[in-house]
């Protein structure tokens, strides 16, 4: 019988910084856990969740991944010391676990109820570029061709609000919009805004 045959546990390791590896095979004890892979890189405070077949489940909290390279017909292993944590304890260490997310109103919810309000900010300049192009379209339509036009300005501004705006979806959208010197003039400024 090899090592390998007794790794009868499946474990997910949660790391510190978010990422996430299911399905590691292993061999759970009361004081070590053993590992028989060394493409996964675990560290101290990352945690190991084990499911049991009787839909029980266990966190642990890694103390010391004990890392051993190979040696003759040994493959490289972990024997990790952990720290096996309480219910409370467990939830609370998953959750404070760092997700790395960006963008204006990025946002993750784990299992719960997002009530946040999330501001915008774009550059003074552009927002007030924005408001004109608003104020023009009014000023050159009729209030029943407006509406169109005024979605056209949101969905620029929605751009702008963007992480990644597109210059080639802005320069389209303002091509939608009344041919008037003013409105080419705001859109250059916009245009130039986003550089290039």
């Amino acid at each position: 019988m090899s090592f390998s045959d007794m790794l009868n546990d499946n474990v997910t390791l949660l790391k510190k910084n978010g990422d996430r590896v299911d399905g590691i095979k292993s061999s759970v004890q009361s004081k070590k856990i053993f590992i028989n892979r060394s493409d996964v890189l675990i560290e101290t405070g990352d945690l190991i969740q084990r499911k049991m077949s009787n839909g029980g489940e266990e966190t642990y909290e890694v103390i010391d991944p004990g890392f051993h390279e190979g040696f003759g017909g040994i493959e490289a292993h972990y024997q990790m010391t952990h720290r096996k944590l309480g219910l409370p304890e467990a939830k609370a260490a998953v959750q404070s676990i760092t997700y790395n997310i960006s963008g204006p109103n990025a946002r993750v919810n784990n299992h719960s109820t997002d009530n946040s309000v999330n501001t915008v900010n774009i550059n003074p300049d552009v927002a007030e570029h924005i408001s004109m192009l608003r104020q023009e379209v009014k000023r050159l339509l009729p209030q029943q061709d407006q509406q169109p036009a005024l979605e056209l300005v949101d969905a620029i501004e929605s751009q702008f609000e963007s992480s990644a705006p597109s210059r080639v979806v802005v320069k389209t959208l303002l091509g939608g919009l009344p041919s008037a010197g003013s409105i080419a003039s705001i859109g250059s400024f916009l245009i130039s805004a986003l550089g290039g």
